[in-house]
């Protein structure tokens, strides 16, 4: 057991920050993550012993089929999601009132605009486009992830990528006016 925990650590789990920047992007909040992560690290040591070829895709693969199981158990015990930080009636509720630093403050400012602008892509290009811009995946491990041809892969990208320049060039006014 322990050159198999060994040989796991060595090869799985320096790709632990990938697999939770890829479910945050997926789950769309911080706690679904968390859980869509464990459990994906659960299944990929249950199974390390299958383990042939690139271990990152491999384990981003399993992080999206486990997103796909809590997303689907979601739907079927009726989710009702936290109010949005601009909602009317219940919008303070989800501001926070410590302020941080202001370098800290820009930053996330920046990261929730972009955050946002990619929320508003379409669910296949915002993937596509987070595996291959912020997780420096090949084009082929993308395709083996998401279980579609190459080409499929590069054009949804290219779709991804004009349409989140547009939104950005869009949002350089205001951010805050993006839709």
């Amino acid at each position: 057991m322990g050159d198999r925990r060994s040989g796991f650590e060595a090869q799985v789990l320096p790709h632990l920050d990938a697999a939770y920047r890829y479910a945050r992007w997926l789950c769309g909040s911080p706690s679904d993550a968390d859980d869509v992560v464990q459990e994906a690290v659960l299944r990929a040591f249950r199974g390390f012993d299958g383990l042939r070829g690139d271990a990152k895709a491999w384990l981003l693969t399993i992080v999206r089929n486990c997103h796909a199981t809590a997303l689907s158990q979601r739907q079927r015990r009726g989710f009702v999601p936290l109010p949005d930080e601009h909602d009317p009636e219940d919008g303070e509720a989800m501001i926070a009132t410590a302020p941080g630093p202001e370098a800290l403050a820009i930053s996330l400012d920046q990261a929730r605009d972009l955050g946002r602008l990619l929320a508003g892509l379409p669910e296949r290009q915002r993937e596509v486009l987070v595996l291959r811009e912020i997780e420096d995946l090949d084009y082929r491990d993308i395709a083996r992830i998401t279980n579609v041809p190459i080409g499929t892969v590069m054009s949804r990208l290219a779709r991804a990528r004009a349409a989140l320049k547009a939104r950005w060039a869009g949002a350089e006014g205001d951010p805050k006016d993006v839709s």
